[in-house]
């Protein structure tokens, strides 16, 4: 196959478990989770307003598109809508948050990347939606869509910072965060919860009740391309896989062509190329003037903004254009989906990935109306 498309209440722990980068954990004290509990419902660091919770709400872990709209129904002056919220980033109009639920999020460049309308900009502005703190804290070490923020505590301090506009507080009130994020309400179900805290194994496939949810798992199951059956079996798992259903599997290089390892978290699947969202192209230049110069028109890059890395310096996909594989246990809660919101139900989702296998395979893959309602009824069995 050739290169992907184109070149509940919070609910507390009188312990928690903090789950460190390398997987060890270390005990978090009652009073550590529950100042952290305070940090994150109720502080807004003398910033604008916002707390963490003002993005990322106690049921779904994000903002969604109807979130925004009650919220702004109940108060327009609500937090959410001010700076990056609004549709200049100065606090005037609210109609992209109300209807794609992104925020203006200001990017740093590798130094190898600029831009070709601004070639001394250091920092590119591009709408994204809010990564949901579902399963993640406890479980996913690559944090963002682009992977750019190493650990909790950094993430929280990127955000108290960009967003809220407010002054970090000290590390110790960080780590409260951080704890607080790896209680119970952090999770889409208990087996998930178990197997974060408690070391319990993973949750395995549901197997399905109905007819067409037995016939979505066959998507999601780790098996070999099978061209025989129009590469149905495995086709979803090839991307989705582990206990998270975040990662490539063992059969991605046989299935892509391309040489993925097992275990890749960052990939491209057309959504900044096919820009079902109409967000603003960009042209970014890489190693301008080398031998090594590559052009890119995209109105989000991704990965690649971080690494700097060109397709010629790594053919895996897992930069220009990328961005992280999303989890789908809890999937049906986080709505909605893809890094700049543009599918706004897993319908949608599923009606992207007919488009996208079309274009890649040359219509050698056809997901069929039947097969997309296949796909989305087993998706919504992966809590």
């Amino acid at each position: 196959m050739r290169n992907l498309l184109f070149a509940g209440a919070a609910l507390v722990c009188t312990t928690a478990i903090a789950v460190t980068a390398s997987g060890t954990s270390a005990g978090a004290g009652a009073g550590q989770v529950l100042e952290g509990k305070r940090l994150f419902e109720n502080e807004t660091f003398g910033g604008n307003g916002r707390t963490c919770q003002t993005c990322h709400s106690q049921a779904t872990g994000t903002v969604s598109p109807q979130d925004a709209q009650e919220r702004f129904a109940k108060d327009p002056n609500d937090p959410l809508f001010l700076h990056d919220g609004s549709d200049d980033g100065l606090g005037h109009g609210t109609l992209r948050m109300r209807t794609d639920a992104t925020v203006l999020m200001t990017i740093h460049m590798a130094p190898n990347v600029q831009l070709k309308d601004d070639p001394t900009a250091r920092t590119v502005v591009l709408r994204r939606g809010i990564p949901t703190t579902l399963n993640t804290p406890a479980l996913d070490p690559e944090l963002m869509v682009d992977g750019r923020q190493p650990s909790l505590e950094l993430q929280a301090t990127g955000a108290i910072l960009d967003h809220a506009q407010g002054a970090v507080p000290p590390f110790a009130s960080l780590q409260a965060i951080a704890a607080f994020q790896k209680t119970n309400a952090f999770f889409s179900s208990p087996a998930v919860r178990r197997f974060a805290l408690e070391k319990a194994a993973a949750p395995p496939l549901p197997l399905g009740e109905t007819e067409s949810e037995k016939r979505g798992r066959r998507f999601f199951e780790d098996v070999p391309p099978d061209p025989t059956d129009g590469f149905r079996p495995g086709l979803c798992a090839h991307c989705h896989s582990g206990p998270l259903l975040n990662q490539t599997n063992q059969f991605a290089k046989d299935f892509i062509g391309l040489p993925i390892p097992a275990g890749q978290r960052f990939i491209s699947v057309g959504v900044s190329e096919i820009n079902e969202g109409l967000n603003p192209m960009r042209t970014f230049i890489f190693n301008k003037g080398t031998a090594d110069e590559f052009v890119l028109e995209s109105p989000d890059p991704g990965r690649a903004l971080i690494t700097g890395k060109t397709p010629a310096q790594d053919p895996t996909i897992e930069h220009v254009n990328a961005f992280k594989i999303s989890p789908l246990r809890g999937i049906r809660r986080t709505a909605p989906y893809f890094h700049d919101n543009s599918a706004k139900t897993l319908e949608a989702v599923a009606a992207h990935y007919f488009l996208f296998f079309r274009i890649v395979t040359g219509g050698a893959i056809n997901l069929t109306p039947q097969d997309q309602a296949d796909i989305v009824a087993y998706m919504k069995l992966l809590d």
